[in-house]
């Protein structure tokens, strides 16, 4: 039986609406099926897998299909990346909790050589936090940050304290996030 032929792909993937960006720059397989770049995404971005989410490509929708098939989504589980994406500069967009609506570019930038010994998925770079699951999409983030840099705001201690101590907007740790990719969503 022939072997698919395999490359890495090097993807952006940037929340939209958000400034200053925030963006990730991972390697994965280009035979990546989606529900696994589903977790790449999340880990790599940081978020919690707390909701729902679909892939928007080619005009089609994919993700977990609804029992009454009322949203028309396609089943995800045996999509490949590269069904969706085939060229440099391809675009397909990740939705992500569809009450607060965050919507992500993911983009083709590159296509490299497989390497059967390269760890995958790779995050090689990206920049600032993801903004905390449940605060209210775009605006409510853009909110959220005037308001735990506000000490005068009256919500000031209560939004702080909601979001605990761990929380720092422009922080990005690039080793840690390598870590929970290897240990979630090895490919």
């Amino acid at each position: 039986m022939p072997t698919k032929l395999k490359f890495i792909y090097q993807l952006r993937i940037t929340l939209v609406g958000v400034e200053p960006e925030i963006w990730r720059t991972v390697l994965v397989p280009s035979s990546i099926k989606l529900p696994k770049l589903h977790t790449v995404i999340q880990v790599a971005m940081g978020w919690l897998d707390s909701h729902l989410h679909v892939f928007n490509g080619n005009g089609e929708s994919y993700g977990e299909p609804d029992e009454y098939d009322e949203l028309g989504i396609k089943d995800e589980k045996s999509v490949r990346m590269s069904k969706l994406l085939s060229s440099e500069g391809d675009k397909i967009v990740y939705e992500y909790d569809f009450g607060d609506g965050w919507q992500h570019d993911v983009i083709l930038e590159k296509i490299l050589p497989f390497d059967t010994v390269a760890k995958m998925p790779l995050c090689i770079d990206g920049e600032r936090a993801c903004p905390p699951e449940d605060c209210g999409g775009v605006y409510g983030y853009r909110n959220l940050l005037e308001i735990i840099t506000d000490p005068d705001h009256e919500e000031f201690e209560s939004m702080n304290e909601w979001l605990g101590d761990g929380f720092a907007s422009e922080a990005f740790n690039l080793a840690e996030t390598n870590e929970l990719l290897l240990k979630y969503a090895k490919c």
